[in-house]
């Protein structure tokens, strides 16, 4: 591990950043070099392993230490971007996902990646400007559920009804560039409207401990929130250690990937803003 991670911030430090873009994905040579690295170990942690759950924590592990950034998406026009060394808390979840389903699936090329990761990004699984891109983690899990991608187990394992009007990208329009475009706006808008005549559901964190042992290592935990108009405002991963589940994720505060000090219901129940969890689970 410490080997691959030096390996990342090697090709860094080396600076190799040509710049590469097609119509509509950008990257660089440190990409493309840091992708044929988590795939080559990717493959052999497969082989190791046919548990193909303990793909995903596994290879959550290689990005440990690596940098929270903010905003890396964010540009003037709509691409998919690949970033491997500067990650928020949903784009280490996403490569995580893309890197584990391509290795079991042994496809090692980067442009199976790219394809697969515009799939779980995308609403429609193709860039079409900054609408379609899927902003809101619960139309992501409802999404990427109704591609056969994942499964959200929150309701099965106990979760509750989570009622809520989502609505906070449009209620918050300043914050957003991006919807100074009327029609981006309007598109913004619809999708909240179809997100809001869907079910949620919830585990409370106080029922969290409750339900510990319904969550498998490597499920995806996306924690819900008090903010108006939000429906999720973190995500990571779950990851059992010593019988308990724990949340690898990269934090805002911490700046770097991490896995939390306490179990993942102490974590929540030291921060009054969260709410309580949803849990989707990737399908191979």
């Amino acid at each position: 591990m410490k080997k691959l991670l030096t390996a990342l911030f090697a090709v860094l430090i080396c600076g190799i950043a040509v710049k590469a873009q097609t119509d509509d994905a950008k990257y660089n040579e440190n990409d493309k070099f840091i992708f044929n690295s988590l795939i080559k170990k990717a493959l052999s942690d497969k082989d190791s392993n046919n548990e193909y759950s303990k793909l995903i924590p596994q290879i959550g592990k290689y990005f440990l230490g690596l940098p929270y950034v903010a905003h890396t998406l964010e540009c003037e026009n709509e691409v998919l971007t690949v970033n491997f060394l500067e990650l928020d808390c949903t784009t280490f979840l996403e490569n995580v996902v893309v890197i584990a389903t391509l290795a079991k699936n042994s496809q090692t090329d980067f442009d199976s990646y790219i394809q697969r990761l515009k799939k779980f990004r995308y609403r429609n699984g193709e860039v079409d400007g900054y609408a379609s891109r899927i902003h809101y983690f619960s139309d992501w899990i409802a999404t990427n559920e109704s591609r056969g991608f994942v499964k959200n187990v929150t309701e099965e394992i106990g979760g509750e009804p989570y009622v809520k009007t989502i609505n906070y990208m449009t209620q918050n329009r300043e914050k957003y560039p991006r919807l100074a475009d009327e029609q981006t706006f309007e598109k913004i808008k619809l999708s909240e409207e179809n997100l809001n005549k869907r079910r949620h559901y919830y585990i409370p964190k106080s029922k969290v401990v409750e339900i510990e042992n319904k969550v498998n290592d490597g499920d995806l935990i996306a924690i819900t929130c008090t903010a108006e108009g939000l429906d999720i405002a973190h995500v990571g991963l779950a990851v059992r250690q010593n019988g308990r589940i724990y949340f690898m994720h990269a934090p805002m505060s911490g700046k770097q990937v991490t896995v939390s000090d306490e179990p993942l219901h102490d974590y929540l129940a030291k921060r009054e803003s969260n709410t309580g969890i949803m849990v989707a689970r990737v399908i191979y």
